[in-house]
């Protein structure tokens, strides 16, 4: 069965390659403005459940991996910045605080769908204002949710973290891997 990420996200790509390399890319064209959820977390989970199903209904008899990631503070979603005002208000938000990182996975073979959602907890020290500039400035935060990116310049503000690093990035691997371990999906790479 032929295995398709539904997403566009190069460090999606990169982390289910380090379970195989034999997968397509279908980058879903769902709507993510129409979808409403009592809460972040489940905003994540109804994301990535919304991408997986689009791109399934695309490619029948394949296996489809849909994620999602948001990152909550105070209840509120903080999504991809629309401007450089926007991550600022952002990055100060997260600055010497705690957050939430949700990260929605869904699989689906066209017939099945399951889907869990994973949550981290992150630190970050207080944000040096000239380390946001900076960060602003490099174009980093402007395709991530909460205007941050863990293995970026973020790692220079990290306090701590409870959870799945790979939560933050986009895909909690392990968890992932089992999910597409019960759908019957083995790693089909070949060792070189």
């Amino acid at each position: 069965m032929k295995l398709i990420l539904a997403s566009g996200s190069p460090r999606r790509r990169e982390l289910l390659s380090l379970y195989t390399t034999d997968f397509a890319v279908c980058a879903s064209d769902f709507d993510e403005k129409a979808v409403r959820a009592e809460n972040p977390a489940a905003l994540a989970g109804a994301l990535a459940r919304g991408k997986c199903l689009a791109v399934s209904g695309q490619h029948p008899g394949c296996l489809v991996v849909g994620s999602d990631t948001v990152v909550e503070v105070d209840g509120e979603v903080f999504g991809k910045p629309k401007d450089a005002a926007d991550a600022r208000r952002m990055l100060r938000a997260l600055s010497g605080r705690t957050h939430q990182v949700h990260t929605g996975v869904c699989v689906s073979d066209g017939t099945r769908t399951e889907s869990f959602v994973d949550t981290c907890r992150v630190t970050f020290f207080p944000i040096p204002e000239e380390e946001l500039e900076a960060c602003i400035a490099s174009g980093e935060p402007f395709d991530k949710a909460g205007a941050y990116a863990i293995q970026g310049r973020a790692s220079l503000w990290l306090d701590r973290l409870e959870g799945d690093y790979y939560t933050i990035m986009g895909l909690p691997v392990s968890r992932t891997v089992r999910l597409l371990k019960a759908f019957g999906a083995e790693k089909v790479d070949v060792e070189k």
